[in-house]
């Protein structure tokens, strides 16, 4: 019985707080709005999966100190993502308005940024429960999704500073690098 109770809490600690869906699992396509370099401009997911690999991060709130530096740091690696044949993709509660500021600010242009709905808020089960700005916001998730649509790798932590690293590291090795 201890032995099973410490399994339990190993495995229980090595998963991640937020995210439900595990590798291997299917992650749901959608379609939506987003921005890059400050136009507005249609993402989807299954567009994404036809040129490879693709990193799809949720944040909590454009402009806020965490996804302001996680934008950056990613923004910053955007061509090695490139290079391993992986796409970028930012996500967040936020509106397209501010999501056209911020892709051109924090992300500098690199890659796109695209609006979570309530439906791809719940379908990747990134709703964090509480509010910035008034309204709802996600967890900070990271999902690597590999070009079949399988999760690849997720990390979750509300923390910024591994997200770029990890996600990086498991598109590499999607590559076979």
């Amino acid at each position: 019985m201890r032995r099973l109770l410490a399994a339990t809490l190993a495995l229980t600690l090595a998963t991640p707080a937020f995210a439900a869906l595990a590798p291997g699992a299917k992650a749901p396509d959608f379609s939506t709005r987003g921005a890059m370099a400050g136009k507005v401009v249609p993402v989807r997911l299954a567009d994404a999966l036809k040129r490879g690999p693709v990193v799809l991060y949720f944040f909590p709130a454009a402009f806020t100190g965490g996804c302001n530096a996680e934008a950056r740091a990613f923004a910053e690696k955007v061509d090695a993502f490139r290079a391993a044949g992986a796409t970028v993709i930012g996500m967040s509660a936020d509106n397209v308005p501010d999501l056209q500021r911020f892709s051109s600010s924090e992300c500098a242009g690199k890659f796109t940024v695209a609006s979570a709905g309530p439906k791809v808020v719940a379908g990747y089960d990134v709703a964090l429960g509480r509010e910035v700005k008034g309204r709802q916001v996600t967890s900070r998730t990271s999902y690597v999704i590999a070009r079949d649509g399988r999760i690849a790798s997720v990390y979750s932590d509300m923390n910024p500073a591994e997200h770029v690293s990890r996600s990086l590291e498991a598109v590499t090795r999607l590559a076979g690098h």
